[in-house]
């Protein structure tokens, strides 16, 4: 009896010495090491981060609320930066366009024409662009935002604020580096003021500082702006201020919650606004409406003139749409 228990706990104790509790001792320790590298991984990344923020003389606080409103776009700041960086200069030198069917007689073809061809004229004109030809102004872009009371006071129900700030920031992300191709302005509209300047032509902002800056602005506007709509004047002062310089081309896109007839404005008004310069291109995006006011309105004036994003959801992707467009013609 006393040699078989001694045999039973020779046994046990020989697999304990082979098996599960020496691959238990590894996989703990093995969880310890991986806990700490990361540990030691989390606290380098944050060292790396804080020192990034330091030199841009931002805390992290401020750069968590910057980045909440472009990490939901990035998708879209890349797309609109292909647009931005394959748009074409538009003005062109004009020329003598040849191998017209019509238009002066081309010298140069006479012997042709006798051979019975008769693409022999030539006409005075802008040819086209050649692929990446040089632009020698830039284009001129006004993006006028909406920050009346009612921005602020329904953000909490549809979340039109919010989408307008991200849009806004995907303007200033997707623009950057592109300084000698656009010349931009973000400018708000409110009962307040028809051009409060957050940020002007030639100056963009350079810093994640500056860039919330002008978020902020523009949510803080909106909380504490007077009641009221200056809608039809801030179309009119960013379409005069945008021709103050020579550019490549001319585009003031204006941003609005549709609550227009509330204040006594007309469509024909804002179809009117909208046509104040036929040089300028010129268009608005209704984020939001009372009843069917915005449908309305984008029924009655022109295809092209008037946009709708009435899921806020739906802003960055629209305005991308719209830009794209614009760029097309311009």
């Amino acid at each position: 009896g006393a040699s078989q228990s001694g045999k039973t706990e020779e046994r046990k104790g020989e697999a304990r010495l082979k098996g599960p509790a020496i691959k238990d001792v590894v996989q703990v320790e093995r969880k310890q090491i991986s806990e700490e590298a990361q540990r030691v991984k989390t606290e380098l990344t944050a060292v790396s981060l804080k020192k990034q923020l330091d030199a841009m003389n931002i805390n992290q606080e401020e750069f968590k609320e910057y980045s909440s409103f472009v990490e939901p776009i990035q998708s879209e700041i890349k797309q609109l930066r292909a647009i931005l960086e394959s748009a074409q200069a538009k003005n062109r030198e004009r020329q003598w366009i040849r191998n017209r069917s019509e238009g002066e007689i081309d010298e140069n073809k006479l012997v042709d024409g006798l051979a019975g061809e008769t693409r022999i004229y030539k006409m005075r004109g802008k040819d086209e662009p050649l692929a990446g030809g040089f632009q020698e102004k830039p284009k001129r872009m006004a993006f006028v935002m909406d920050c009346s009371g009612s921005m602020s006071r329904f953000n909490g129900q549809d979340g039109r604020l919010t989408r307008l700030l991200q849009c806004t920031a995907m303007i200033i992300e997707a623009f950057e580096g592109f300084e000698q191709k656009y010349s931009y302005s973000i400018i708000g509209h409110s009962g307040d003021s028809p051009n409060i300047v957050f940020s002007d032509y030639g100056h963009p902002p350079n810093s994640v500082v500056d860039k919330l800056k002008i978020i902020r602005g523009m949510n803080k506007h909106s909380q504490y702006c007077s009641s009221g709509d200056m809608t039809l004047e801030s179309i009119k002062v960013a379409t005069e201020n945008i021709k103050k310089e020579e550019a490549d081309d001319y585009f003031v896109c204006v941003f609005s919650d549709a609550n227009l007839h509330r204040y006594g404005i007309s469509t024909q008004a804002l179809h009117k606004a909208l046509q104040t310069d036929d040089s300028v291109h010129s268009c608005i995006v209704f984020i939001a409406s009372f009843t069917n006011e915005a449908e309305e309105i984008q029924q009655t004036i022109p295809i092209g003139k008037a946009f709708l994003a009435l899921d806020p959801t739906t802003l960055p992707l629209v305005f991308k749409q719209l830009l794209s467009s614009a760029l097309a013609e311009m």
